[in-house]
Formats: structure tokens, sequence, C-alpha cells
């Protein structure tokens, strides 16, 4: 099943909406006689059963509003808290790190590297990454698999932690390389207003049960950059939950960015960000593509 926040026109209002597996059709979710105001509150508040009858009256509709014919917003409007974020979980990205930042890399990573991304509001898919210019130089992207937690976690085990995955969907995580090598942190350049394209929907963890063996693509202007599969990701997703939930809880609807493989804008000689005008998408095998434009 896929979660979707979309409109029927530009100036209406978001609904909430539910799809098919195969991502073609899509329902606004009162159409199943459930009046959740969004897909975060749809996580928070639904319980069990509910989820279930939606899965099986989702898949006993054969047709429906086709996807293509609808403008999606990004599934998580404004997120409660603070996105977590994994940095350098793929070794190709770390050694690219390195060599931005003229730093000696040993080829070991034995503790995760975790930051958090501020978003007042996520960008849709479609919608504008702010070049910034004037204050980014070395506007960069970051193809992502986002993890949504669907209930409240704390000292699970790593056997059970994919039992608190709602599901997944995909995060660009922009960032702005001066501003981290400016401020030596990565808070500031990554959580400016418009960093955030996340979509094009939510799928859930039934849906993709082989999530750590995903195509992970990115492409600027029809050029692949990033071409990778999550399973070398260092720090897998249970161990990415057992590890964080052992000394914080993650609320349900908490996101989880896990990283990005190499081939960002940085990474090569010269280095080739982006700029006003260009096209990045970012895909993930199973979950779709998220498409945004660079711009004012």
């Amino acid at each position: 099943m896929r979660l979707y926040t979309y409109k029927t026109d530009k100036k209406g209002k978001e609904i909430v909406g539910v799809g098919d597996s195969e991502g073609k059709f899509i329902h606004p979710l009162s159409s199943f006689g459930m009046e959740y105001k969004s897909v975060l509150e749809m996580i928070r508040k639904m319980k069990g059963a509910e989820w279930e009858l939606l899965k099986k009256s989702v898949n006993e509709r054969t047709e429906g509003v086709e996807v293509s014919d609808v403008i999606l917003c990004a599934p998580i409007l404004q997120p409660a808290q603070d996105i977590i974020c994994l940095g350098i979980n793929y070794m190709d990205h770390a050694e690219e790190s390195a060599r931005f930042k003229k730093l000696e890399f040993d080829g070991k990573r034995e503790y995760a590297v975790y930051f958090s991304k501020r978003v007042n509001e996520t960008v849709p898919p479609e919608g504008v990454i702010p070049a910034y210019e004037g204050l980014v130089d070395g506007l960069d992207y970051e193809v992502e698999l986002a993890v949504i937690i669907g209930k409240d976690a704390k000292n699970v085990p790593k056997e059970e932690a994919f039992d608190y995955i709602l599901g997944y969907t995909i995060m660009n995580d922009v960032s702005a390389r001066n501003l981290q090598t400016r401020h030596k942190q990565w808070y500031f350049g990554k959580s400016l207003d418009g960093f955030t394209p996340l979509g094009p929907c939510i799928v859930t963890r039934d849906d993709l049960p082989n999530v750590e063996d995903l195509s992970i693509v990115s492409r600027l202007n029809g050029e692949v950059r990033q071409s990778s599969n999550t399973g070398l990701m260092i720090t897998g997703i249970a161990d990415m939950i057992a590890e964080l939930s052992s000394g914080m809880t993650l609320k349900a609807g908490t996101i989880i960015a896990t990283g990005t493989p190499g081939g960002v804008g940085m990474g090569f000689v010269p280095p080739r960000f982006m700029k006003k005008g260009d096209v990045i998408e970012c895909e993930i095998e199973g979950i779709g593509i998220l498409r945004n434009v660079v711009g004012d």
C-alpha cells in the first residue's frame, strides 16, 4: 500500500490518499470512512486493525483516480521533529567526502555518524529547491532512502526493529557545502528552507520486504550521478533503530534518512554542483522518482 498527500488542483487543499501497491491509482482516505487530516496523524493515531482493514480495502478496489492526474505533495508536509540523518553511510561517499575536505580516510567506519536536519516544511515532487544565490556556493544533492517509524520505539532489540517501521520514502538531503565547511558541522548547511524534498509517497513495509537490496540512483539533467544499492549501507536499518532507541524514544512519524552513496557533486574533481534551472531526479526501486527543479 502507498500513502499520499495530494491536491486535485493547485489552489485546492491537501488530501490524504492511499494507493495500490503498483502506484497506479489513488483514493481519498475519506472514501474508506476514515477522516484523518494528514498522513502524520494517520501514523500516530491509526490502530493495527484499521491498518489491516485499509490494506484489504485498497487491494479490493480495481480502479480509481490515476496518480498521474493529481498534484502530489510531500507525504509528510511538516515533520513533528527534526529528521534524523546518517552521515557517510556508504563507503564510496565516505571516501569522496574525505577527499573534498582534504582529510585522510583509513577506510574504516566503526560507528554510525548521526546528525539532525531541521525542516519547517518539506518540498513536494516537482517542487522548487531554492538556489540561495549569494549565500550558497556548492549546492549539492543526496538521494537517500528514508525510513518512517510507525509506532513509538524505545529499547528495541535489533531482531524486532522492522516491526516498528511503517514504510519508506525518498529524501533528497540537499546540502550547502560551503556552509558545512565554514561552520565545521552540518546542521545549518542542510537545514535551509527548501532543502528537504520528500516523496513521492510512503510505501508500506510489507510492500518492500527487500528494502536493503534496492537500486538507488540520482540524475542531474538526465545524467546519472549516483548509482548504487541500499545493500551497501555501512550501518543497516535494524542497527540504526536498535542503537538510536537505546538512548532516545523514536516517536511514531519519526523520519530517519539512511545516508547517500557516492557520486554527489562535491565528489567530482573539480566539484560539479547544482545551479538554477537544473533538474534533479532521485529514484529508488519500488518507491518511484522524486523530481525537483532548482530555482529562486
